[in-house]
């Protein structure tokens, strides 16, 4: 696969993953289809903070230690291959059921504690909004852009 295609995130066997061995826990989706958390945290498992060589890559480390911390009721976190932020990376993006996404860059490779207590701002928010007040310093830092819902009202 390359840098910037799609992962497959149903969890059957790819290259990364094959047959007979178990996916990671943050490369499947932590929800079934019927059941979508109010918040989804995707990290960019492709970002490095620190050249080329590191290993394990930055991303998947900032993945593997956000997916293993306790996590919020309502909150996933996914991995993904390039999130196309590359310039600010260590990316990630919260993305709210029928609320606003958001993107972020510039991340250190401990932000684990800071996204996870971003997205439970965000799912706990009563107008699908991240509120500012609370949010932890490299989350405002290092917000790329708001997204607006599919289902947001047209304004007058």
């Amino acid at each position: 696969m390359e840098r910037g295609e799609p992962a497959d995130m149903t969890g059957v066997a790819t290259a990364e993953t094959p047959a007979g061995t178990t996916p990671r826990a943050y490369d499947a989706p932590t929800a079934m289809p019927g059941d979508r958390p109010a918040v989804t945290v995707f990290i960019c498992t492709t970002c490095r903070s620190a050249g080329e060589g590191a290993s394990p890559v930055d991303g998947t480390a900032l993945a593997e230690a956000t997916a293993a911390a306790p996590l919020p009721d309502g909150v996933a976190v996914q991995g993904v291959r390039c999130l196309a932020n590359c310039k600010r990376s260590l990316s990630a993006a919260m993305v709210r059921r029928d609320g606003w996404t958001y993107v972020f860059g510039d991340l250190a490779a401990d932000a684990a504690p800071d996204l996870i207590a971003g997205a439970a701002l965000l799912a706990s928010s009563g107008d699908g909004l991240m509120p500012w007040r609370g949010r932890p310093d490299s989350l405002k830092r290092g917000m790329v852009a708001r997204i607006p819902p599919l289902s947001l009202p047209k304004e007058p």
